[in-house]
């Protein structure tokens, strides 16, 4: 597994290093000690992991997760339990508290290898569309969440956010639904209208609607309605 460390300390780098060494699994490709160098790092290396710092100066870990178009696996460090709660509480595949102890770390590292077997994420195709099997990460003020894209059953423009629809949650995220849609799979997702794109494996409905368009329902019964333009695209892609 490629892995980055990104700590603006430089012994907290050193010694999370000096601990993975034993772990021959883990590759460490870079280090970083900021979240804008770190953003170019990912993109640079497409790493399977990133052991993150929470609270760094100017931008926290937090804020360069939402930065990210697709999401690694991620371990974050800590020396307070006060992040490591929020951590969890955004559903984050695991965390470590400084002083780094070696037989939490040993823990921490045969969950990451378990769950990497499972995964389909290809690391290294940086132009790959975002397709079900990518996870994301939603930054709503101070509430955090990490999100499979399969979960994500629409997503709506308001005005320069768009609202994420996913569990029982519809949080805001500062993006446009134009450069969104240039990333996402089309084989996955389907613009439906200016508005809205959907996931196509939400759809359980489809009916005929006024001037030519269709109204399709998803599971959980969210309706959405596909314009004109757009609604023989859709027939095409549903083989209707």
């Amino acid at each position: 597994m490629k892995a980055i460390i990104i700590d603006d300390e430089r012994l907290a780098r050193k010694e999370l290093t000096s601990l993975l060494q034993t772990h021959s699994e883990i590759e460490i490709v870079a280090e970083a000690t900021n979240a804008d160098e770190a953003l170019e790092l990912i993109d640079q290396h497409q790493p399977d992991l990133i052991f993150l710092d929470i609270q760094m100066p100017e931008k926290s870990g937090f804020d360069l997760l939402a930065e990210l178009d697709r999401t690694p696996l991620v371990v974050f460090t800590t020396a307070y339990d006060q992040y490591a709660i929020k951590a969890f509480e955004v559903n984050a595949f695991d965390y470590l508290l400084k002083p780094i102890e070696t037989d939490r770390l040993a823990r921490v590292v045969q969950k990451l290898l378990d769950e990497h077997k499972k995964s389909t994420i290809h690391a290294g195709e940086p132009q790959q569309k975002l397709s079900h099997t990518d996870q994301v990460f939603v930054k709503d003020g101070e509430k955090c969440w990490f999100v499979r894209l399969d979960k994500v059953r629409m997503f709506e423009s308001d005005g320069n956010y768009i609202k994420v629809y996913f569990d029982s949650v519809r949080p805001m995220i500062h993006k446009s639904l134009n450069a969104l849609d240039e990333k996402l799979d089309p084989k996955a997702f389907f613009r439906a209208s200016r508005k809205h794109i959907i996931n196509l494996s939400w759809v359980e409905k489809i009916e005929p609607w006024f001037n030519g368009g269709l109204m399709v329902e998803l599971k959980g019964g969210d309706k959405v309605e596909v314009s004109r333009r757009q609604a023989s695209k859709f027939k095409e892609r549903m083989s209707l």
